[in-house]
């Protein structure tokens, strides 16, 4: 008996687009342009993207990942915001302290914040649906004074929420949310205020839906699905409560093919395997490979979507790039 014919066919669904987006190749590309202009070290408040994997790349390379700007010393090396955003104290203090910073927040992160702003000037009560305690949601809200911005996370936190208190409201959105747990508070928002200002453009990223849908395309058809990206991602977390939304009986989130639980997977015959936006492809084909030493894999790549987006780099490295 060959080897071949000793291993169970397994079929593979390779969901695309999957991994790397725009402002997270923007931003891991910027500590690696500051890493190359300016020399080691270049200090990165908080993790660049939420990936094990790049982090521990970067550090290699010389970058030092703090939570806070009162961890680094008084230095003339860069200092880098990640692609989450930060509030607004942040830019504020580092100038105080003099620091060279660079900002790597997404630029669609960015346009949130302006909306929150300009919402905020023209006297609406800003509602942000979100996850507390993430980096985008403390940056977006760091936009506005203390208190200025309402954070609701269920449609039971819609519910709750006064309609004295809020006359005249509008709403916005954490970018990297499940597209149909957001449409469900939505709907509870514009049942409680028929009046709400929603955003002009969806605020949850291109590249978070297009993600969704193609699980949502092969979750039905597949015994499990795997979806590669770190506990912290919350665009990761989503992908898995979306591929068992759509009728998976198992979905998976795992960092890398070391983590895999074999035993939980006994008996499949077909995966489905996707990646959170900030999960590198070379993690994709190390877990294809280590499946492919266990079973006789057959790959089929299932595209949903084509993108094509990019962002342009700060402007104290866009010669470096091209260099």
């Amino acid at each position: 008996m060959t080897a071949t014919a000793s291993r169970p066919p397994l079929k593979i669904l390779l969901c695309a687009p999957r991994g790397f987006c725009a402002g997270v190749d923007r931003a891991i590309q910027i500590v690696e342009l500051a890493l190359a202009r300016y020399g080691a070290p270049v200090y990165v408040r908080h993790e660049i993207v939420h990936n094990k994997y790049v982090v521990e790349n970067l550090k290699a390379k010389g970058a030092i990942f703090v939570e806070e700007l009162d961890e680094i010393p008084a230095t003339e090396a860069p200092v880098i915001f990640s692609a989450h955003g930060v509030a607004k104290s942040v830019p504020a203090d580092a100038e105080q302290r003099r620091l060279f910073y660079i900002d790597a927040t997404c630029p669609l992160v960015s346009k949130v914040h302006r909306e929150a702003e300009q919402l905020f000037e023209r006297g609406h009560d800003v509602l942000l649906i979100g996850h507390a305690g993430h980096p985008e949601v403390i940056g977006t809200m760091g936009q506005l004074p203390d208190g200025a911005v309402r954070l609701v996370e269920t449609p039971g936190d819609v519910r709750a929420l006064s309609a004295e208190e809020f006359g005249n409201p509008a709403f916005i959105t954490q970018t990297t949310l499940s597209v149909d747990d957001t449409a469900e508070i939505v709907s509870v928002l514009a049942e409680r205020f028929p009046d709400i200002r929603a955003p002009h453009k969806e605020d949850i990223c291109y590249a978070t839906t297009n993600r969704q849908q193609a699980v949502k395309e092969v979750a039905p058809r597949v015994d499990a699905v795997l979806v590669v990206g770190a506990p912290n991602s919350s665009n990761s977390q989503r992908l898995r409560e979306v591929a068992e939304r759509a009728g998976c009986p198992r979905a998976v989130l795992v960092q890398r093919a070391a983590d895999i639980d074999w035993d939980a997977l006994s008996g499949i015959g077909s995966l489905a395997i996707t990646a959170g936006a900030s999960a590198p492809e070379i993690l994709v084909e190390e877990i294809i490979d280590a499946f492919a030493e266990r079973y006789d894999v057959a790959v089929e790549t299932v595209t949903t979507a084509e993108e094509t987006v990019s962002f342009n780099l700060p402007r104290p490295l866009r010669a470096e790039a091209t260099s």
